[in-house]
């Protein structure tokens, strides 16, 4: 049956995996897409990354972080055999996928899930494809072995060094910087990762490309609750983006638009800023 979910599985605290029979979307998907789901009549939509996706058996496979109601509700109230009453897609640009040479692919926290098809195509079309993961503690950490499979190099940060180095993703990112020669950087976490991933960039030129989790009401460009600042122009991220290049996003505007932090990104906003010895 079209959106029922077939396999689940807990990746951490607060973090499932869900695998949904979507035959369509799985034929069409491409890295860097996204759906949207409304898990009932009643439900809000829901804009989720794809983490992957297998047209020969129809599925698509969703990480979900259980934030909110509805996530929580999804992760904690539907099991496998129940049905999802929509799923939307596959909706937003593609990641540009092509040759480059030398690339990094950033994941923090439950972005590491939707960095991985990104990782895969590119290394798909040849390019040498070096990872960079992070998390708080190593029970956070997901994916380590599909990471690992697309890539020639794995580095990892924990902030509390129970795996990898002890720091933010940004620490080894600087490092691989300094020692490569890197043709384009893609990182997808919290937007407090992301604009610290585009300043670290910035200082050694390298194009880096990001995924803005911007609020999203419909997917389509109807409704504008996603826009955000790019280059000084009004974007929508649901279909300008979700990608955007990391240099040209206004990241305060976007900050202040996500409103109120929840306490992952609070944190995530201190430790960064920490490790940049307190410049935001």
């Amino acid at each position: 049956m079209v959106n029922m979910i077939r396999a689940k599985q807990p990746l951490g605290p607060n973090v499932v995996e869900l695998v949904v029979e979507a035959p369509r979307i799985a034929a069409r998907a491409r890295a860097g897409q996204f759906v949207v789901v409304r898990l009932h009549e009643r439900g809000e939509r829901i804009p989720l990354t794809l983490a992957d996706w297998d047209p020969g058996r129809g599925t698509i496979t969703l990480v979900v972080q259980m934030v909110g109601k509805s996530t929580r509700e999804l992760g904690e109230r539907f099991g496998i055999g129940d049905t999802i009453r929509d799923v939307v897609g596959p909706l937003g640009s593609p990641s540009a996928i092509r040759r480059y040479g030398t690339v990094v692919c950033v994941g923090g926290g439950v972005g590491i899930a939707p960095v991985y098809p990104i990782a895969r195509a590119l290394r798909e079309e040849g390019n040498e494809v070096i990872a960079v993961v992070g998390a708080r503690t190593k029970d956070l950490l997901l994916w380590l072995d599909r990471i690992a499979a697309v890539s020639s190099e794995l580095h990892i940060a924990t902030d509390d060094g129970t795996q990898g180095v002890k720091g933010v993703v940004t620490i080894p990112l600087q490092e691989v910087l300094t020692a490569r020669k890197v043709a384009h950087v893609w990182a997808i976490g919290p937007a407090i990762m992301m604009k610290f991933c585009a300043r670290t960039c910035q200082e050694f030129e390298v194009p880096v490309t990001v995924s803005l989790n911007a609020i999203m009401l419909d997917g389509t460009g109807m409704c504008g609750a996603c826009r955000v600042e790019v280059g000084g122009e009004t974007r929508f991220s649901c279909v300008d983006g979700p990608e955007f290049p990391g240099d040209l996003v206004n990241w305060d505007l976007l900050l202040s638009r996500l409103g109120t932090f929840t306490d992952e990104e609070r944190y995530a906003l201190e430790r960064y800023v920490a490790a940049r010895g307190g410049r935001l």
